[in-house]
């Protein structure tokens, strides 16, 4: 029914425990020549000993060439196999959130791989960065249209996976105009986050659940929002009342998004600082600034595996600035998105960081994704996500 793609020997393993990534060089391209495969299309894998492991969709020029659809080595990626997997992802987050605000499909953990769908009420927003998933475009539009009746959906792929897989960039509407700004609902507090001009998606609904736990903090604390985008982090611990927010990016459209959010929750306690975060950490902390909480929630600094080092360096370097900005008794909220980045090896550096510059800490909590981003056991990658919260006492011990 489909080409079929053989494995090398041993090369399954990874596939029975419960990946669902095929790697160009675990493929035994004397059986099955890569070359000859159309990027996107549908093969039968086996294992070396002639025993199907299920279809994958397949690209022959990724590093990742293949990505599994189904164990059963009769099934495909059909329209009606897409569909009934969108709607058991949507069932899931129907339980989970009483508003439409979330992130529909998380790619591999919804059994969709390169395939990201975030909801915004009636704007649905959908990023494709693989080869086999943009043959199922149009399926996707109807699809999406079935089950969710929304008024615009919008294909923002203009993600860096999509030049891997041998994609073009686009911005594009699937049903109805492109708005100009997304309007977000999370803990209670309004936001409007950029479309076009906006990263990723246009909002990270991944710290939701940390960015609750930080308003249960804010009350009455001086706040340092670093890295703060539209003000995810910032805005809500202003909402909870904080006495006042500073929100730090290079992004000037970010902060005045910021600004414009505030406003939108009648908040005046919010101001903005642009500039490189590292440069004003260390303003900061040469004017002898002093904040009660410091949240620290960069982009990914480990992007690669053989940035480990430098990245860690960085890690670091953030760590003991932000905790120099505390005052006696604060609060560091420690943030990651890095694959590459343990929620161990955070503990640590943070602990390093804490005795370098004579600080005595305690993990008070740590923070994971929120549930519409599930973790497969299976798929080390799906696990991205972690905070820490760390109270820092100055003189202590």
């Amino acid at each position: 029914m489909f080409p079929q793609l053989y494995l090398r020997k041993g090369a399954e393993r990874r596939i029975r425990a419960g990946h669902l990534w095929i790697y160009s060089n675990e493929v035994d391209t004397r059986r099955s020549p890569l070359n000859g495969f159309e990027p996107g299309s549908q093969v039968c894998v086996f294992a070396a000993n002639d025993k199907p492991l299920g279809t994958a969709f397949l690209n022959p020029h990724a590093l990742i060439c293949g990505r599994l659809i189904s164990r059963n080595p009769e099934q495909g990626m059909t329209p009606q196999r897409l569909t009934d997997r969108l709607e058991t992802a949507l069932a899931l987050r129907e339980r989970l959130f009483d508003r439409p605000f979330y992130r529909w499909v998380f790619g591999d953990a919804d059994g969709l791989s390169g395939l990201v769908i975030d909801r915004f009420d009636n704007v649905v927003v959908i990023q494709v960065s693989t080869a086999g998933m943009e043959t199922m475009r149009e399926s996707l539009v109807r699809a999406v249209q079935k089950l969710a009746h929304p008024r615009s959906i919008v294909f923002k792929n203009d993600g860096k996976m999509r030049e891997v897989e041998g994609l073009d960039s686009y911005v594009a509407a699937g049903l109805g105009d492109i708005p100009d700004v997304l309007q977000v609902e999370e803990n209670g507090v309004r936001f409007e986050a950029p479309l076009a001009e906006g990263q990723k998606t246009g909002w990270f609904y991944d710290h939701r659940m940390n960015r609750r736990r930080l308003q249960d903090y804010a009350s009455g604390k001086r706040v340092l929002d670093v890295f703060s985008y539209v003000g995810g982090w910032g805005v809500q611990a202003a909402a909870a009342g904080a006495a006042s927010v500073t929100c730090v990016d290079s992004s000037r459209t970010a902060l005045d998004s910021v600004g414009r959010n505030a406003a939108l929750n009648g908040l005046s306690n919010v101001d903005t600082l642009e500039g490189d975060a590292f440069t004003a950490l260390k303003d900061l902390c040469d004017q002898k600034e002093r904040f009660d909480i410091v949240v620290l929630d960069p982009p990914a600094l480990i992007p690669r595996r053989r940035d480990q080092k430098v990245g860690e360096q960085a890690y670091a370097r953030l760590n003991q600035l932000g905790l120099r900005l505390l005052d006696r008794d604060g609060l560091l909220v420690s943030a990651s998105c890095s694959m590459h980045l343990s929620t161990d090896r955070l503990v640590d550096i943070i602990r390093g960081s804490g005795r370098r510059i004579d600080r005595f800490v305690q993990l008070l909590e740590q923070g994971h994704q929120a549930p519409d981003h599930p973790v497969i056991p299976g798929i080390p990658e799906t696990d991205y996500i972690k905070s820490c919260f760390v109270r820092s006492l100055t003189g202590f011990l």
